[in-house]
């Protein structure tokens, strides 16, 4: 029986019985982490072998006859290129390889647009007044945290499990000239899970911007990170070309969930004109980034395979965690009627529904009983969630016993925060 059916004395005494459970669990002091979307330390470990791959006795001379340990080739080594455009799906002419962050990528390339303007663009968008972004919602902090720190006005748009509400974007992008972009993970989502459909990415590739300046920022993160069977994503970058808009899409990926996080390689995918326009200015920013670790990359998976195969052996890590999280949310609160949830088929995260209103109370008491969550809001610009509902759940980094306990923790306070809503 959901809490909505319980009559007002049956409510109320329900939270009684929980507060007082929940006295019990601030006794034991727990320090408990579900904030951020990081791999485990087994996760890590998985690419240890990447330490060995390089000696003092190793061969450190690319493919192309360049000696890595040198300055110099400012787009990265031709393997190392070759492997991104194989997970991509693009041509390896069209990668630029950057250091260990992709998020780095996206603050260089909205930065550049910000001063110089973008190819084909009239003048930096930073000379056009007010300039403006699309958010498909819930959506990544740390994208809008990009827009914020520039001072780019943020537009929610709505999303559903194939992706932005197309009706929407066509309509923004084709009667205001000051959007120029929109912020995209195509394929599970962070935090919803979602996979942009075909119908979604062909709507994309199609678009007819007022802005001769658009731009798609499409964060390709997590393109290999199944749970279960792989999941197929629409070519973005075949699709757009179609339609004369090859310009339009700026891909973004990296190794940070596939080998190191803090060690990886970041990989920029992009048309012939947008990529000449970023070296352009890359070769006054850098006169390369970290080509040894670009080759240990590259001799470690070889390919596009090798890093499906890795991508195996972190599922198998991880497929149990977020099985857990899901199995005691049905369990929990499915028969309450109190929350909904998404069950993604891969990528990082879980996007939390909560009662209308009582996001950031879930969040306080969380906190308060040792279980640090991301912020309520923080899926949304300005960290503003107009429902307060939203919790971003982050199941990877705990070890499972502490997983187990942490959910339990989070459950309850749902719970909590439910009936409070009710009894109010």
């Amino acid at each position: 029986m959901s809490y909505a059916q319980y009559t007002k004395e049956q409510q109320v005494a329900q939270l009684a019985g929980l507060k007082n459970e929940y006295g019990n669990i601030l006794e034991k002091k727990l320090k408990l982490d579900m904030s951020r979307g990081k791999p485990e330390a087994s996760q890590l470990d998985l690419s240890a072998e990447l330490f060995a791959i390089l000696t003092p006795e190793s061969n450190v001379i690319s493919e192309n006859g360049f000696d890595c340990r040198n300055y110099g080739v400012l787009d990265g080594i031709p393997e190392c290129k070759r492997l991104f455009a194989d997970i991509l799906g693009v041509p390896k002419e069209n990668v630029i390889i950057g250091g260990n962050s992709s998020l780095n990528l996206m603050f260089d390339e909205i930065t550049r647009a910000m001063l110089f303007g973008v190819a084909g663009g009239a003048k930096p968008w930073g000379q056009q007044g007010e300039i403006k972004f699309l958010c498909p919602v819930p959506g990544y902090d740390r994208h809008f945290a990009i827009c914020e720190l520039l001072g780019i006005k943020m537009i929610n748009v709505p999303t559903t499990q194939d992706g932005p509400d197309m009706d929407t974007v066509e309509r923004l992008v084709a009667e205001d000239a000051s959007i120029k972009g929109i912020w995209c993970v195509p394929k599970y989502s962070n935090p919803t899970g979602a996979v942009y459909s075909d119908e979604t990415v062909a709507r994309f590739a199609a678009l007819k911007p007022k802005a001769d300046d658009f731009r798609i920022f499409w964060d390709n993160a997590y393109a290999v990170h199944d749970l279960y069977e792989p999941v197929a994503l629409l070519n973005l970058f075949e699709e757009a070309k179609k339609h004369g808009n090859e310009d339009l899409p700026l891909i973004f990926t990296s190794t940070s969930k596939i080998s190191f996080s803090g060690a990886g390689v970041s990989a920029l995918a992009a048309s012939d004109a947008n990529i000449a326009r970023t070296k352009k200015a890359m070769g006054i920013q850098t006169i390369g980034y970290d080509k040894l670790n670009q080759l240990r990359h590259a001799r470690y998976f070889v390919d596009g395979n090798g890093i499906r195969r890795q991508m195996e052996r972190h599922a198998e890590i991880i497929r149990p965690k977020f099985e857990a999280v899901l199995k005691a949310f049905r369990e929990q609160l499915a028969p309450l009627g109190i929350a909904e949830w998404s069950e993604p088929k891969g990528g990082y995260f879980i996007s939390l529904e909560v009662k209308t209103g009582s996001a950031k109370r879930v969040y306080e008491l969380a906190k308060q009983a040792g279980v640090t969550l991301t912020p309520a809001g923080a899926p949304f610009p300005y960290g503003v969630d107009p429902e307060d509902s939203n919790l971003r759940i982050s199941p990877t980094y705990p070890p499972i016993d502490e997983l187990t306990t942490a959910v339990e923790v989070l459950c309850l306070c749902v719970k909590i925060a439910a009936l409070e809503e009710l009894v109010s």
